[in-house]
């Protein structure tokens, strides 16, 4: 069998995105409502119903039923605001300064909410075709003809956007993992405050980093609602969240680590920052920590049970080995404080902060958030979500997450 040339196995995976999916779905919905308006009004040129169709189709199907509501009402706002200006005034500088004023005023009153500028849009574009009062209203018909077929078409096969969701908390994981072990590798011999300084605005840059991940969650957790190709989406979206979560809490804690070694590099401007023997088994810590942060990611992110078993078991050995190095640092430690007391406050802050880190990522703690997670989504689950109730009380009778990849087999 021939090799496949390496563009076209890009192009296959592109075409399999679904950013791909969707820049279809758009093109074709816009063609759809253009041959549907051609085919039922007289216009020759219905612009205005693929127009609409293109900003009725959002990135997932939730997103197109909550909003294509509020965006049909702001089209067909900006259409009627179109429409009355054609008849009385036509197009000029001023009449359109006017007609974005006025569409922006009345915007406010139709609730259009976020979508308030696109009465503007609609309306100026709308303005700029529309120049005969009689053939103004088949604008409002092609309206409606676009938002149906937009509405309609963006319910077939939808996209789940659950893959790069995962992948961008895996990047991000990794980010934190490649600091925790860069900061294992600098805390041997003497340690500048510039240094240690650098390394803490790095830390700080993971809030950015977690913000842009929160979003693409978000669109995930928006292309699981309400998705018939998605079975149970509500089980992963809460897996998903609260893992994220952790990660979150885990990224303060390093920011603190961070905060606490400047401390100690300002009072240690000459000397090592550590002994030698604990400077060698922090440097295991961090390495440790890290693999822990890297498994705990693909745990929650992995489809494949076997993934999701190998991730379990990864953690559980990082989290071990992490334990056994934090045990011998605080007794390294507690040798160094009793014979030299100076800075005892921060090698506890140190040892508290890799503790909070370790409970954080530990499997009870899991088995807590999601236990909270699913009390907090309310109502009747028993009725309504029969598989997070059975989940739930698994869970509760369990009194911890024993086994990530058996919870993972009921989410499929």
């Amino acid at each position: 069998m021939p090799d496949v040339p390496e563009p076209v196995v890009k192009l296959v995976r592109w075409t399999a995105e679904p950013a791909a999916v969707q820049i279809l779905r758009s093109a074709t919905a816009a063609v759809i409502s253009y041959v549907v308006a051609v085919w039922l009004l007289p216009n020759p040129a219905p612009l205005t119903a693929p127009l609409t169709a293109l900003l009725v189709v959002q990135v997932t199907l939730y997103s197109t039923l909550t909003t294509g509501i509020s965006r049909v009402n702001a089209v067909v706002a900006g259409v009627l605001i179109a429409i009355g200006f054609s008849a009385l005034v036509g197009l000029s500088w001023w009449s359109l300064g006017l007609i974005i004023l006025t569409s922006l005023l009345i915007g406010r009153f139709v609730r259009a909410g976020e979508f308030e500028i696109e009465v503007a849009i609609s309306a100026m574009l709308v303005l700029g075709v529309t120049r005969v009062a009689h053939t103004a209203w088949d604008r409002v018909f092609e309206t409606l003809i676009g938002a149906v077929v937009g509405l309609l078409f963006n319910a077939l096969a939808p996209p789940v956007w659950v893959q790069s969701a995962g992948e961008s908390i895996e990047s991000m994981a990794r980010r934190m993992g490649a600091l925790f072990r860069d900061i294992g590798g600098e805390v041997a011999g003497h340690l500048p405050v510039e240094r240690a300084a650098a390394r803490l605005h790095e830390a700080r840059r993971l809030d950015h980093d977690i913000a842009e991940v929160d979003a693409s969650l978000r669109q995930a957790e928006d292309s699981l609602r309400w998705n018939p190709r998605v079975r149970e989406g509500a089980l992963s979206r809460i897996v998903l969240r609260t893992g994220l979560d952790t990660l979150e809490i885990c990224a303060v804690v390093l920011r603190v680590l961070s905060r606490t070694l400047t401390d100690l590099a300002k009072h240690r401007t000459t000397e090592h920052l550590l002994d030698d023997d604990v400077s060698e088994e922090m440097e295991r810590l961090m390495d440790h920590i890290a693999h822990a942060v890297e498994s705990f990611a693909v745990l929650i992110t992995s489809q494949v049970t076997a993934n999701a078993q190998a991730a379990e078991d990864h953690l559980a050995q990082a989290l071990s080995d992490s334990t056994k190095s934090r045990d011998t640092i605080a007794r390294l430690l507690l040798a160094t404080v009793q014979e030299h007391p100076r800075q005892w406050q921060l090698y506890g802050a140190l040892l508290a902060e890799v503790d909070r880190i370790l409970d954080e990522l530990g499997l009870e703690k899991r088995s807590e958030r999601l236990v909270e997670e699913l009390d907090r989504i309310g109502g009747e689950p028993s009725d309504r979500h029969p598989r997070i109730a059975m989940v739930k009380r698994r869970l509760t009778a369990a009194g911890l997450y024993r086994r990530a990849a058996d919870v993972r087999k009921i989410f499929k």
